[in-house]
């Protein structure tokens, strides 16, 4: 380096006697630098001394000197000189020196000068004497030795994990985790999703989290549901901030009263998902194969609004099923979709059961089902253990033309106390008996 290449004892320096390349030096670190290749390619002819005091002698340009058998040592100090100052680079203590240096006659004693003083020129203390430091300190190298003391002090954050089962190993160091499971997140069913656990522990949450959060607050999803709806929908993280405001636009350029949009997006967390597109094309499905007005079907959506999120094939399925092996016309199929959306989605075989035992065993027409629509909600084991004990009453009568009529509502929808007071006429006791025989 090149101050290194400075360093030199004092029996070296009359090398640096041309005052105009120490001027040279003086002008700035960027020359020293660059005089690095110079300085490090000059011979440096070194002189070795004998026993005596008589003066050193050279001994090759590669040699070393030749440490004298005497244990007085002399403080080098090599200087820079200019035409009227004096700068010392460094001070050092030297490897021991010949009893009297002025003998090499480098050294001149001169009355009023300070012994061992350079060409007669007294160099400055050692306290106001500047380190130029050409290099900065040396960076620590990775194998280093270092003592107990400072081994102690370094702080090490505990490495992640590479592959776990459970996100619960991620939560100190993740900020997405920990305030996810503030919002109520539940952690344990996302973890058993694939690719959602290592989705979320990419997310920054300053940067993806938060936005998304408040904009479905703006949207209208309560602060106690913010935590079931991620835990529903994660990916709703992922998605484009403007696509998600466009696709909320949307719902609202389509009539759909802000009360409305909010009803949606916390009944079915993945509407806000499908771009907008899919949603004109559910709307339009519906408004034209239902041939509902246009009011009628933003009702149906906001009473089921998984309607635009599921495949079109399972309810064209179920419609198909209504009118061809059920036997309701179109317009008995729109009542029956008006008051239970759900048909659309239900399964196939628990609609032909139910409608079977109703129609086929308890002997009610199709007039008086559209009339109570509801009974394809129920469950056929509780029509039929219903059905029964009135026929085991010998109460059976379904037909409103003759007394004692029992309608499908007062047959489903009422409790079993209820129903055994005011329907069967008999106790809950024997009802309970009853279901025990079949």
């Amino acid at each position: 380096m090149a101050l290194g290449g400075l360093h030199l004892c004092k029996r070296c320096c009359f090398f640096l006697g041309v005052r105009k390349l120490c001027s040279d030096l003086q002008q700035s670190a960027r020359f020293l630098h660059s005089a690095n290749a110079q300085f490090s390619s000059v011979p440096q002819i070194t002189f070795a001394a004998s026993s005596t005091r008589g003066p050193a002698r050279p001994v090759g340009i590669t040699g070393r000197f030749h440490k004298p058998p005497q244990t007085e040592t002399w403080k080098l100090t090599v200087c820079q000189y200019s035409d009227t100052t004096v700068v010392t680079l460094a001070s050092r203590e030297s490897q021991p020196l010949p009893a009297d240096p002025a003998q090499t006659g480098l050294i001149s004693k001169q009355p009023g000068h300070p012994e061992g003083s350079l060409f007669g020129t007294p160099p400055l203390p050692d306290s106001q004497a500047p380190l130029l430091d050409l290099d900065g300190s040396p960076p620590l190298a990775p194998f280093e030795e270092i003592s107990e003391e400072e081994a102690v002090q370094i702080h090490a954050e505990p490495a992640l994990p590479a592959a776990s089962v459970s996100l619960g190993d991620y939560v100190d160091q993740s900020e997405t985790l920990q305030q996810l499971l503030k919002l109520g997140v539940n952690l344990s069913k996302l973890e058993q999703r694939p690719n959602v656990g290592s989705m979320l522990l990419r997310l920054d949450f300053q940067a993806d989290v938060k936005d998304r959060l408040l904009f479905l607050k703006d949207v209208g999803v309560e602060d106690s549901r913010l935590g079931a709806f991620i835990t529903r929908n994660p990916f709703i993280l992922t998605e484009g901030l403007e696509n998600l405001r466009a696709r909320s636009a949307y719902l609202r350029s389509k009539k759909f009263s802000r009360v409305s949009v909010a009803t949606m997006v916390s009944k079915a967390p993945y509407l806000l998902n499908f771009s907008i597109e899919r949603l004109d094309n559910r709307l339009n499905f519906y408004q034209q194969t239902l041939g509902l007005s246009t009011e009628k079907t933003r009702n149906l959506l906001v009473r089921l609004p998984g309607l635009l999120c599921r495949s079109l094939e399972p309810v064209k399925e179920n419609l198909k099923v209504c009118e061809l092996e059920l036997g309701f016309r179109p317009n008995e199929i729109q009542h029956i979709v008006t008051a239970v959306p759900k048909v659309l989605t239900a399964n196939k075989k628990k609609l032909t059961e139910i409608f079977n035992y109703i129609h086929n065993t308890m002997g009610i027409p199709h007039s008086l089902i559209i009339k109570f629509p509801q009974v394809f909600n129920s469950r056929l084991l509780r029509i039929k253990e219903r059905h029964l004990f009135l026929r085991y009453l010998e109460m059976a009568q379904y037909d409103p033309a003759k007394p004692n009529y029992i309608s499908l509502h007062c047959l489903i929808s009422l409790p079993d106390r209820v129903f055994c007071s005011d329907v069967a006429k008999a106790t809950l006791e024997d009802f309970e008996l009853f279901q025990k025989t079949l």
